[in-house]
């Protein structure tokens, strides 16, 4: 069992209601503005090689992955049709990881997975980032980006209660109760939405 890294008060949102309910309804927006999404494919591109099997985790209609030509690219997320619009996933699923923490994916069968702008909303980031590591090849890439927009209610409450340093720490500390190793971290403030992201590495 990975370590806790969130006490039970880390884990609660201001909302918690269903969040099947809450992503009932499709949203075809991008969660993050232009320089945000240019400086992450631009990320992606450093880490992904051509054939790269590819899991995207808590995505949407807009995956932020590269020109690159990859192998296999599963999509996971909670609204289907925002799934079904994502026109780089060869295939997907909808799953709430915060009640079913195990992903229905084999051991060892990716070489990147991604998560852009969700991880904040989380109650068992260390049960989910073991997942991550599960499917994981060995010497694969996890790379989680974020900036400081959020659904606040939906939002653990150790997310809402950090500055963006803090938050680049959780994810770091999420990393390594998962098993996996923190070998990169970036953080970019400038005009618009800042960029933040923490890449980790599956190890034996």
């Amino acid at each position: 069992m990975p370590m806790a890294v969130l006490s039970d008060v880390d884990r609660q949102k201001l909302d918690d209601g269903p969040d099947d309910r809450f992503y009932d309804e499709p949203r075809f927006v991008t969660h993050a503005d232009e320089t945000f999404q240019t400086r992450l494919t631009a990320l992606y591109e450093t880490v992904l090689d051509p054939g790269d099997r590819v899991f995207d985790a808590m995505g949407s209609w807009v995956s932020h992955l590269p020109e690159t030509e990859l192998g296999r690219v599963v999509g996971h997320g909670l609204n289907g049709a925002e799934l079904d619009a994502n026109d780089r996933y060869d295939e997907w699923f909808v799953q709430n990881l915060n009640e079913d923490r195990t992903l229905p994916l084999a051991d060892e069968s990716f070489d990147a997975v991604c998560c852009a702008l969700s991880v904040q909303y989380l109650q068992y980031p260390e049960a989910v980032f073991a997942e991550f590591d599960r499917v994981l090849d060995t010497g694969g890439t996890l790379v989680v980006s974020f900036t400081n927009r959020m659904f606040p209610t939906k939002a653990v409450r150790a997310w809402r209660a950090a500055s963006m340093t803090e938050r680049e720490e959780l994810v770091a500390s999420y990393i390594r109760a998962g098993g996996m190793a923190v070998i990169d971290r970036v953080g970019e403030g400038g005009p618009g939405d800042p960029f933040h992201a923490v890449v980790g590495r599956s190890v034996p």
